[in-house]
């Protein structure tokens, strides 16, 4: 007979490794925000995957950086409280380049997890990398971390290396019954993950000097009898010249994006969506301790 698995997994690694791509790719279908720009994933998710022989409970977190405000100590603290109560930490680095300050920052973070938690450190990106660096570059790794720990060489973007690291994720998680029923994704609802998808929209089509200074308010979420629903949402950035890149000579810029978010959360939700969004100056928000209340940042003492 065989024993059903079901655990929690961390998945921690700096910013842009991959993670939300990865949760994604494991998962088969999108259920966190994903861009080319640091700092996309603002909280902890889960994703749920359950197969026959087990359930995994990823629990997707930002990326570990240096903080330079306010927003990036919450980010940090959401990533370091998701290693309470999981079964086992995933690791995830990047196999195209060495470490980094970030990557030994979060080395130091997991000195402090319960060693009795399995540990897996997981390169990813592999397909950007020569094929002979895979050993020197997991011991690169390896030497941050001062405890016992498996490794796996994957391309979360391809697809390479999953199969066989699920396999490893599976024999490490406890003996024991699903935590959520068949079928679920994720733990957040349409509403939540619609606003992530707005961002994500944004972050894709805006240029550097504004993205980290976006956030985005659900001000509507409203099902209606004929399957569709309508969506009303603000967008928030820093400074007023960051407020006309956003919209854009005559809206083009906002137009784009709204079509992007569109297109994404009718894929994620299954039906037609009415999107409505408008942008408002919330100066320096990020270092902000109301405002980052209001976004669903606010910091925990300690």
């Amino acid at each position: 007979m065989i024993e059903y698995r079901s655990g929690f997994v961390a998945v921690l690694g700096r910013p842009n490794v991959g993670k939300s791509t990865l949760i994604n790719a494991l998962l088969g279908q999108k259920v966190a925000a994903v861009s080319p720009r640091p700092q996309t994933t603002r909280h902890r998710q889960l994703g749920i995957l359950t197969r026959d022989n087990a359930q995994l409970i990823f629990v997707d977190t930002p990326g570990i950086h240096t903080a330079r405000h306010k927003l990036g100590k919450y980010l940090n603290q959401e990533a370091e409280e998701a290693l309470n109560g999981v079964d086992v930490i995933l690791f995830l680095v990047e196999g195209s380049s060495e470490p980094t300050e970030d990557d030994s920052q979060i080395a130091a973070l997991l000195e402090k997890a319960a060693r009795r938690i399995p540990l897996l450190l997981v390169l990813n990106k592999i397909d950007l990398m020569p094929e002979d660096m895979l050993a020197p570059r997991l011991e690169q790794y390896q030497a941050l971390i001062k405890k016992e720990v498996r490794t796996a060489a994957i391309s979360a973007a391809l697809g390479d290396g999953l199969d066989d690291l699920l396999d490893l994720l599976v024999e490490n998680c406890p003996v024991r019954p699903a935590e959520y029923e068949e079928g679920q994704v994720t733990d957040l609802y349409e509403r939540e993950i619609a606003a992530d998808l707005i961002r994500e929209a944004a972050l894709l089509k805006l240029r550097d000097e504004v993205p980290h200074g976006i956030a985005v308010r659900m001000d509507d979420f409203k099902e209606r009898d004929n399957g569709t629903a309508y969506i009303a949402a603000t967008i928030f950035v820093e400074r007023e010249s960051q407020k006309g890149i956003v919209i854009g000579e005559g809206g083009k810029m906002l137009k784009q994006i709204g079509t992007k978010a569109r297109q994404e959360i009718e894929t994620m939700g299954g039906h037609k969506v009415f999107l409505e969004l408008r942008v408002k100056v919330e100066k320096d928000w990020r270092n902000n301790e109301n405002a980052l209340k209001r976004f669903g940042y606010g910091l925990k003492k300690k």
